[in-house]
């Protein structure tokens, strides 16, 4: 974008330290009762069934399925007033995904439609120059795609054109009936514990073909056949320049050691490997610090494909023994690998969902065990790292977590706080692809946070 730099320098004095987002998307919607804001003087059938534990913070308790975050609530602070108008999960995906409360005209639940707003992370991919030839922005492990085989809105370049769609790195088996971190915590909401030795983790293997010396890359059909595979959806989204661009990144890429062992996990340390844990979730958060250290700006990381964390049935064995303790362990050892390579300050972290959870538990007809439906009207969001001020809470909700009791914040709010984070100062435009500017700022950063 024209002036980006100059921009950027008149807004340093308001950024905090991080230079690059890791936003992890919980898709489903994370229950707020079961995590970051229990209510453990409501009525049973509010307050559910899990105790609290008190954290490093003097009077913060979270949930009692997360135990290392509670030891570690000195380096992440909690948002528990976010509210938007959706229970929907095609709206809410895209409300929280694109930082817009309104829907654009002709939205869509089914599909993604080229009148969306565009997603976060395909802003940053449009106003951030790249890094070491890098993509500003990369989502992984996979798109979010309904159990119905439905792409889900909100995760693309919407009016800014296809071109701008951000990076996916497709790594996890689209499954309708998995759900969570496969292989130890694959299960289904209804029947629990599921094995399936065919769902395997490739992380994609960015290699030169055997025999190929970096001296030749740039004289070898072979290779360029190779690349413009592995970029395919591309060549029928963008004009042959966008391409070209997109080439030359790939076989720069190809050509860099140390960027290119960021995509594969076959160089990461055992005692990492354990610590995230040998799963789904824990791989893609390893992976995540992998490219933030490598230089990407905006990694977008999807904790559960299919809306792993609708928990209307089951809710509470589903928590307790799939869902609440690798991403608890993941997030821990992401929190403790960015510290010890001097990266915390540098790079936010944000963990949301579509939507919240209903403060009253129900059932739905078939399900024996009870569960909580579809809640837009608060959830709990987590940021650390990025000059966060460890041990925070910012906003409040009712005594039965239903509505903001305090300091409600929108998705407007959250995106903007991740767009200062970026460096991306307030008077930043995006130009849709009718020629339109667009205020990329359509709220204030979330006060209190830094």
């Amino acid at each position: 974008m024209n002036h980006l730099a100059a921009l950027q320098e008149a807004g340093a004095s308001r950024t905090p330290k991080a230079r690059a987002v890791i936003y992890i998307f919980l898709s489903g919607g994370l229950a707020q009762h079961e995590s970051f804001d229990p209510k453990p003087d409501a009525p049973q059938d509010i307050r559910g069934e899990f105790s609290t534990i008190a954290t490093r913070t003097p009077g913060l308790h979270i949930c009692e399925h997360l135990p290392e975050l509670a030891k570690r609530s000195e380096k992440w602070a909690v948002v528990r007033s976010l509210t938007h108008p959706s229970n929907a999960h095609s709206a809410g995906h895209h409300m929280m995904l694109t930082g817009r409360t309104d829907l654009p005209e002709g939205f869509d639940p089914n599909k993604p439609k080229s009148g969306d707003w565009p997603s976060i992370a395909a802003l940053a991919n449009r106003l951030l120059p790249p890094r070491n030839n890098l993509p500003p922005a990369i989502v992984l492990p996979d798109k979010i795609v309904h159990s119905t085989g439905r792409v889900i809105p909100g995760q693309f370049g919407g009016m800014l054109g296809r071109q701008w769609d951000p990076w996916f790195l497709e790594m996890a088996p689209y499954h309708p009936r998995h759900y969570g971190a496969y292989p130890e915590y694959l299960f289904h909401h209804s029947t629990g514990s599921v094995k399936d030795e065919n769902l395997l983790f490739h992380a994609p293997h960015l290699v030169l073909p055997q025999g190929l010396a970096h001296g030749r890359l740039m004289n070898r059909v072979l290779l360029r056949n190779e690349l413009e595979g592995q970029l395919r959806a591309l060549d029928h989204a963008v004009s042959d320049v966008t391409f070209d661009k997109y080439r030359a990144g790939a076989l720069s890429l190809l050509g860099n050691s140390g960027v290119r062992d960021a995509f594969s996990l076959d160089k990461a340390e055992a005692r990492w490997l354990d610590r995230y844990g040998r799963n789904s979730f824990g791989w893609s958060l390893l992976m995540a610090r992998q490219l933030v250290e490598a230089g990407l700006s905006l990694v977008q990381v999807n904790l559960g494909n299919n809306e792993t964390w609708d928990t209307h049935e089951s809710a509470f064995p589903n928590l307790k023994n799939y869902l609440l303790p690798p991403m608890d362990r993941a997030v821990s050892a992401l929190l403790d690998d960015l510290q010890s390579r001097g990266l915390l300050d540098q790079t936010l972290i944000v963990m949301a969902g579509e939507f919240g959870r209903t403060p009253k538990i129900s059932s739905i007809p078939g399900s024996q065990l009870p569960g909580r439906d579809h809640w837009g009207a608060v959830q709990s969001v987590f940021l650390a790292g990025g000059g966060i001020k460890g041990g925070a809470v910012i906003g409040s909700s009712d005594k039965i977590g239903g509505y903001p009791a305090s300091d409600a914040q929108k998705p407007e709010n959250l995106a903007a706080t991740i767009y200062q984070s970026l460096g991306l100062p307030p008077q930043t435009s995006w130009t849709d692809g009718t020629g339109r500017p667009h205020s990329l700022y359509n709220g204030a950063p979330i006060p209190g946070l830094v």
